[in-house]
């Protein structure tokens, strides 16, 4: 595909709360084995694209270890290249780090790519696409820029703080504006663009000469007249993450194998880092259901529609129901979990009973003892 990929980071309004502290939105686990931003990079190399650049607004060092050289993504460093990009320069203030100051800072790369096209997606949707359609119907619509798009009926509840679309009977987008939550059928965007390189750079230009502070989007926004925009529909499994709420939800309904089927496809693989470690035990006496457990995991304990990542321990006595225990998590005898979110390496040994709910699961920070 003749086209450089650029997965572009979140917005501020994606914000999730504890897990963000430690890494971006894209570098979060997920589902046991994977990190968000492998639904995307995957979409992109399975559609022939193989030059990545990733994009990263902050606290890169977990990006960087999950990406490595873009092997496992099936990148070939003889043909291609991912890249991974950032602003490196300080920012005066975190409202200057921006998509566009990160791509002016960067621009060097942009340039020399030889692709003439450009397909530009944050890591924050999570679906199943491949770019080879859209790009054959952006250039037989002779549209300037097409961006992805999914309908929804549920719009009071998901996709809230999402950017939405308004088009007209030929899907030339004809307003942008906010999911408020306030109606329920929207067009949200998935702020997912395509169009040639040399538009993408004047674009990024006018963006900056334009305001400091405006993001890719808000130069489209006001360039909706002047330019041929037209939308794209994504249909099936689409999902962002762009809360805690929404994380949790998103893993949750994922283990239903029938939902999972949509995005996970046996012509479509999704790529992730390999961690090569021994099968996980369950003692006698253990109990398992519903759940997604990974590799390297000592089980001892009773886990109910759950999500155990690598080499998390449960002990005798233990009950996790309706959780999310990430790698390397310690939990104790007799300790009761449901709906809660445990980051990585933390010890739940003295307080016996913590409970969240779908909106509001409880969150055990980073190495925390409790």
């Amino acid at each position: 595909m003749d086209a450089l990929g650029i997965i572009n980071f979140e917005d501020n309004v994606a914000t999730v709360d504890g897990l963000g502290e430690y890494r971006p939105v894209p570098a979060m686990a997920f589902l046991g084995r994977y990190r968000i931003i492998d639904f995307i990079l995957s979409n992109m190399t399975n559609s022939g694209i193989n030059n990545v650049h990733v994009y990263c607004k902050e606290k890169p060092r977990n990006l960087f270890a999950h990406l490595g050289t873009g092997s496992h993504y099936n990148i070939n460093e003889k043909r291609g290249q991912l890249r991974i990009l950032f602003g490196e320069k300080s920012f005066s203030s975190p409202v200057y780090n921006n998509d566009v100051a990160n791509f002016i800072l960067n621009m060097q790369y942009i340039e020399s790519d030889h692709n003439p096209y450009v397909v530009i997606a944050p890591s924050y949707f999570i679906y199943s696409i491949n770019f080879n359609n859209v790009l054959e119907e952006h250039l037989k619509s002779k549209a300037d820029v097409t961006i992805l798009y999914t309908s929804t009926s549920d719009a009071k509840n998901s996709f809230l703080a999402c950017d939405t679309l308004q088009m007209d009977e030929n899907k030339r987008v004809t307003w942008f504006g906010k999911n408020r939550g306030n109606t329920k059928n929207k067009y949200i965007s998935l702020e997912a663009y395509v169009m040639s390189k040399e538009l993408f750079i004047d674009l990024v230009h006018k963006a900056a000469e334009t305001s400091s502070l405006y993001w890719f989007k808000d130069i489209l926004r006001d360039s909706e007249h002047e330019l041929k925009i037209k939308g794209y529909q994504i249909k099936g499994y689409v999902r962002c993450i762009n809360s805690l709420a929404k994380y949790y939800q998103t893993n949750m309904e994922l283990r239903d194998r029938s939902v999972a089927a949509s995005l996970f496809k046996a012509d479509w693989p999704i790529y992730t880092q390999t961690n090569d470690s021994s099968p996980s035990t369950y003692a006698k006496g253990s109990s398992v259901k519903g759940s997604v457990i990974a590799n390297g995991c000592k089980i001892d304990g009773t886990i109910t529609d759950s999500i155990i990542s690598r080499n998390v321990t449960v002990s005798k006595g233990a009950v996790v129901k309706d959780s999310i225990i990430l790698p390397g998590s310690y939990i104790g005898e007799n300790a009761k979990l449901d709906h809660v979110v445990v980051d990585k390496y933390a010890i739940i040994h003295h307080v016996k009973e913590l409970v969240g709910t779908d909106e509001e699961p409880v969150y055990v920070k980073r190495r925390d003892r409790i």
